[in-house]
């Protein structure tokens, strides 16, 4: 089965290489196209994110739009340009501007919670805007902050329903489900035909970690009860966030959350329905 990666990371980052030793993972771009191959991954998009200085993310001086830095992508992979909202005059909003219109920019992603402010705040309309000018999807985050400096009240995936009402054309994916709000997150998704969801970083770790939670009955029947929640696997998306965990282990950890009736749609199709520019590169 071919997969699609909607949610990973490619960026020098302090604390993504810390986490990439802890599990074992060879976090550069040999790594990477090792992993790809391994497991079948035929593209994927990873979040634009950088650091001015190591291990200040969220870092308010990195500009907008954030790339990825790690190495050169190899062919079929995509990113999501990131944006700084401290970083939104008129030079950021151009250069992003000309970042939309290149053909390995898939879309655009917020990090809600590491920097404090609510996503239907009035500094995102011009990015928003934007996405909806070249049809391009929003990912943000949600969910658990990886830092401690994060603030969770502008994570939770229930302040998003208000950018959603604002703007109903606009393609939202939620990444890590809203974890660990994942019925909020089904509601949104039940409510709003323009939300999706990612189901990248839900768990973190080496395989030793998945196996054990895996194991635990309640805690994976918390995931597929907001699974039937949502009612909406055509809208759900496979992602790693790779490397805070191997693909391999990734992949098999979603494979017992999802009916396998649904894998083709949740590893491949949907991420085509959500992420246009992807669908020249596939063979």
């Amino acid at each position: 089965m071919n997969i699609i990666d909607t949610h990973f990371h490619y960026s020098k980052i302090e604390s993504f290489f810390n986490a990439a030793k802890n599990n074992g993972v060879n976090y550069s771009k040999e790594g990477f196209v090792m992993e790809t191959k391994e497991n079948n991954i035929v593209a994927g998009v990873c979040m634009g994110l950088t650091e001015s200085r190591n291990g200040c993310f969220p870092d308010n001086k990195a500009s907008t739009p954030m790339n990825y830095d790690l190495d050169e992508m190899p062919d079929n992979f995509y990113f999501c340009a990131g944006i700084n909202p401290l970083d939104l005059g008129c030079r950021a909003l151009s250069d992003l501007e000309a970042t939309l219109n290149r053909e390995d920019c898939a879309g655009i992603k917020l990090y809600a919670g590491y920097y404090h402010y609510f996503v239907s705040d009035d500094v995102y309309d011009p990015v928003c805007r934007l996405a909806l000018k070249y049809n391009l999807p929003i990912v943000i985050h949600s969910g658990s902050t990886y830092s401690s400096r994060g603030l969770l009240k502008y994570s939770h995936p229930l302040s998003f329903d208000e950018l959603a009402v604002k703007y109903p054309d606009l393609k939202i994916v939620i990444a890590h489900f809203g974890n660990p709000w994942i019925m909020d997150t089904a509601e949104l998704m039940y409510k709003h035909k323009n939300v999706y969801a990612d189901l990248s970083g839900i768990l973190e770790g080496k395989e030793e970690m998945f196996d054990r939670l895996t194991g635990e009955e309640l805690y994976m029947n918390r995931f597929k009860t907001a699974l039937i929640q949502a009612d909406h696997y055509d809208r759900f998306l496979y992602g790693s966030d790779w490397p805070l965990a191997k693909m391999e282990v990734y992949i098999k950890f979603i494979k017992k959350m999802i009916p396998e009736k649904h894998w083709d749609k949740v590893f491949y199709e949907n991420a085509l329905n959500v992420f246009k520019k992807i669908k020249g590169g596939i063979q």
